[in-house]
């Protein structure tokens, strides 16, 4: 299990260099959906399933808007890709920080301190991520609908911006 962790962690990284260094919205957006996938791996295994699955489900819609919207407004007719001599030249640049930061950090990094949620109840009769769902709608409730209202104003903004040709925020002057 272990060793899928450090798969998953690594793919993460690299996946958010990926997203990092490319400057095309159409492979940002599939790096972004890619690195959602590996973290809700990285949740499943520290015991949070649905968390991960509410999580991926929320996360993967809203990059499908992002990517639809990002699509039209920015029509490229050959994007960059990862393979580009300036994408590489980041992709580079920022695998060489993630490698200081990492060992500047190595050393005070153990195995030992990886433990899942429910390895410290024993016995318990709830998961840690049915109990953590129960405590986000009782005490969290307040801020899962502010949370939601802001979501749907941004949802007009984005809709009213690109309303069209002829009305709207972003249209041919």
């Amino acid at each position: 299990m272990t060793y899928l962790m450090y798969l998953l962690m690594l793919g993460l990284v690299f996946g958010l260099v990926a997203v990092a260094s490319n400057p095309s919205p159409y492979f940002a957006a599939l790096g972004l959906v890619v690195v959602a996938g590996l973290g809700c791996g990285i949740l499943v295994g520290f015991g949070g399933s649905f968390l991960s699955l509410v999580l991926f489900l929320i996360y993967l819609g809203g990059m499908l808007v992002v990517f639809a919207y990002s699509a039209a407004l920015a029509a490229e007719p050959f994007p960059e890709s990862w393979g580009d001599r300036s994408v590489v030249v980041y992709v580079l640049g920022y695998l060489l920080v993630v490698g200081a930061v990492a060992g500047w950090f190595w050393y005070g990094w153990y195995e030992a301190s990886w433990g899942g949620v429910d390895e410290l109840q024993g016995m318990a009769m709830v998961a840690a991520d049915t109990a953590g769902v129960a405590v986000m709608y009782s005490t969290g409730g307040v801020m899962l609908v502010a949370c939601a209202w802001v979501l749907l104003l941004t949802l007009f903004v984005v809709l009213e911006l690109t309303r069209g040709l002829s009305r709207g925020a972003l249209r041919a002057v």
